[in-house]
């Protein structure tokens, strides 16, 4: 899952318009934030896989240290916690941040484990299932959730044409055939996974700082 965790976002804080879109928009991605990291520091680990559809090309080898189910809870409680001074904000932005893996379910090929080492795993597996179709089903789940935002957001006078047209940008950069990480898998180690991490971060953290900023932008202009 990609462009459906900053869909879930814009949802949420359309549900939620007094909420900062920054607790949000960066929690709904913070889990992968950390995967880019601990895969880059060595803790986490993917396997290059050109047959890994239909826009991953790596497999998850081992990601238990922020995407089992308990480092979920964790980290999702560490990310509402930033945010403790306001009661509200920290329990929106915990919601924000455990969506990532509920969302992660339906798709990830049975590598979300109970917790880090277990030998349980769950992933119901539709990445390996239906391949592109799965990339499809994500970006029809991503439209309906966006339209409620947005259906949402009119009501109130806020505009999030902007918001949507860069959630279309990221389903379509990160498809079967434009994801930059086909290129990356076919690298020499460790270049490859070094890069991979490098690109699961930066996919989170920049398109969330956007996507915060903008939604930010939409609500004072209508101030």
């Amino acid at each position: 899952m990609y462009v459906g965790h900053f869909a879930i976002g814009l949802a949420i804080k359309a549900r939620y318009p007094k909420i900062p879109a920054m607790p949000i928009l960066m929690g709904v991605g913070f889990l992968d934030l950390l995967d880019g990291i601990f895969i880059i520091l060595g803790f986490s680990t993917v396997t290059p896989n050109l047959k890994s559809g239909p826009y991953l090309f790596f497999d998850l080898t081992f990601i238990d240290w922020d995407h089992s189910l308990l480092a979920a809870v964790v980290w999702s409680v560490v990310w509402g916690l930033l945010f403790v001074k306001h009661r509200s904000v920290a329990i929106v932005a915990a919601a924000a941040a455990f969506s990532h893996f509920i969302a992660d379910w339906p798709m990830h090929n049975s590598d979300l484990a109970l917790y880090p080492h277990s030998v349980e795993h769950y992933g119901y597996g539709l990445w390996g299932r239906l391949g592109t179709v799965a990339w499809i089903l994500e970006g029809a789940f991503s439209a309906v959730l966006a339209g409620y935002a947005w259906q949402q957001s009119a009501r109130r006078g806020v505009s999030l044409t902007w918001p949507c047209a860069v959630l279309v940008v990221l389903f379509l950069q990160l498809s079967p055939v434009a994801s930059p990480m086909r290129l990356v898998a076919t690298l020499d180690e460790p270049l490859s996974h070094i890069l991979h991490g490098v690109l699961v971060s930066l996919g989170f953290l920049v398109p969330g700082l956007l996507l915060s900023w903008l939604l930010d932008r939409s609500e004072r202009l209508h101030e």
